[in-house]
């Protein structure tokens, strides 16, 4: 399967699916027929032996009355009518004879009735001297026997036991057709329960595809989401390496490509971004010191226009400067974001030590600090998150205003640590929750106190690290002020 495409492997596992459905179908619906076959040339059949039962009671009767009257009025007609009769029967007879081993049994017994009744028939046809029967039979009771003969009493019971006999044939039929149904219903129940073990199997059979080709299609596309997402966080030392279709290894690849692209381009923008700034730091600590000999008057005593000037570029080149470590810092997080030094680590302690340095600054502004809550122990690099924890404090502390109060608040949530930090400041547009975090973004609620102040890349060292330790953070709505939730997971 290596070498089918998502599509073809995806035609191939439905077709597989429907042809497994396909044969419990086929194999349930050819069972079936065939019990309904068997039931149908049944059914046939017991009317046939049901006839057959029938006829042979009629002929029972009707040879019955013409042997009594063959007795009585000894007329020829009425022994070829016992003949025809018996003929008559004898079609039935062989039917019921097939049909099983009692009714052959019956069968035997109601012939060995009827041929006795023949026998005496026969007798009556061809009578000797009256006188010399009456003397035989005087001298030898036994002897009529001997010359063909059977004595009156013998024949009328085996004329009335031939249609004892015909009702015995059908009692065993009854019972025989009761078998038969009963046998038939039990094939009916036991073809049943393997049309359902067919169609359970064909379902197993069939789920169990589904999920083999569920987990061939979708693993693969499950690993492509996983490096797409990597691709976005900027998470480019892991290879890349999908498996499945053939169309779908093809995209791997790609993507691999492009990791390796990205790769190659965020080395040049480090690179750039190192030159760039060493570049710029050079000249700029000459033009600095130049300044700073011209305020001090090294070159001449200034005047108020020119103090002024040069007070001017001291400013301009300080908060050059500022822009220059900010660019050096943002880029050593994205790179420290990547080595981690993971270890046990107690948030509630490091939240502490940040609170206490971040003392005087709150100190002056009036601005009062509250930590709550608990968390547990959390793997973690504990510089990195006192870096973050610091930022996130020293920015409320910067926008609250004079008297204001800063609120930092730990607990859990699901498998998350969850850290709260909100302040009373002019809080974050709802529509630039998300840009907060980019670098050198500022919002439009900043204070004019920060407009000559830093660039704002202190939130994106934040995300930086917080996204390495593979948690979130986040600025949500609030009514008032900023509130920043940072999530870790402690699992």
């Amino acid at each position: 399967m290596r070498h089918l495409s998502f599509r073809a492997t995806l035609l191939a596992s439905f077709l597989l699916i429907a042809a497994s459905l396909a044969a419990a179908v086929a194999g349930g619906w050819r069972g079936m027929e065939a019990v309904v076959h068997a039931i149908q040339d049944d059914k046939q059949r017991a009317l046939a032996l049901s006839d057959a039962a029938r006829a042979l009671g009629e002929r029972s009767v009707e040879l019955e009355r013409s042997a009594r009257q063959y007795e009585v009025l000894g007329e020829p007609t009425l022994a070829r009518r016992f003949d025809a009769a018996l003929a008559e029967a004898r079609p039935a007879l062989a039917l019921l004879e097939s049909a099983s081993p009692a009714l052959a049994r019956e069968v035997a017994a109601w012939r060995v009735s009827a041929d006795h009744v023949a026998a005496w028939l026969a007798s009556l046809a061809a009578p000797q001297p009256a006188d010399r029967a009456e003397e035989d039979a005087r001298e030898d009771p036994q002897s009529a026997t001997t010359t063909g003969r059977i004595a009156p009493p013998a024949a009328e019971d085996e004329l009335r036991s031939l249609g004892v006999r015909a009702g015995r044939l059908a009692e065993a039929l009854n019972q025989h057709l009761g078998d038969r149904d009963r046998a038939l219903m039990g094939t009916l129940e036991g073809e049943r329960r393997a049309v359902t073990l067919q169609i359970l199997a064909a379902l197993v059979l069939a789920g169990t595809l589904a999920g083999l080709a569920g987990w061939w299609l979708l693993r693969p596309l499950g690993r492509i989401e996983h490096a797409i997402g990597e691709l976005g966080e900027n998470r480019l030392a892991r290879p890349i390496d999908i498996g499945g279709p053939a169309d779908l290894r093809r995209l791997g690849a790609r993507l691999d490509w492009l990791r390796l692209r990205l790769t190659e381009l965020e080395s040049d923008r480090k690179r750039v971004l190192r030159h760039v700034s060493h570049e710029l730091k050079t000249p700029l600590a000459s033009l600095r010191e130049g300044v700073a000999l011209l305020d001090d008057g090294v070159l001449g005593t200034l005047a108020p226009g020119q103090r002024e000037v040069t007070g001017i570029l001291a400013h301009s080149a300080r908060t050059l400067q500022e822009r220059i470590e900010q660019l050096l810092r943002l880029n050593a997080s994205q790179f420290d974001a990547r080595s981690l030094h993971l270890q046990p680590t107690a948030l509630l302690p490091l939240l502490r030590e940040v609170v206490e340095e971040q003392r005087l600054p709150a100190r002056a502004r009036g601005v009062t600090i509250r930590l709550a809550g608990e968390a547990p122990i959390v793997r973690a690099d504990g510089d990195k998150l006192r870096t973050v924890f610091s930022n996130l404090l020293a920015n409320a502390i910067a926008y609250s205003p004079a008297g204001g109060r800063v609120r930092i608040e730990l607990g859990l949530a699901a498998e998350n640590v969850v850290i709260d930090c909100g302040d009373e400041g002019p809080g974050i547009e709802p529509d630039e929750l998300e840009r907060i975090f980019e670098p050198f973004f500022r919002g439009r609620r900043s204070p004019p106190a920060k407009t000559g102040g830093g660039s704002g890349i202190g939130l994106a060292i934040v995300r930086e690290f917080i996204c390495a330790h593979r948690g979130s953070v986040r600025a949500l709505p609030s009514d008032r002020g900023a509130h920043f939730r940072v999530e870790l997971p402690h699992a």
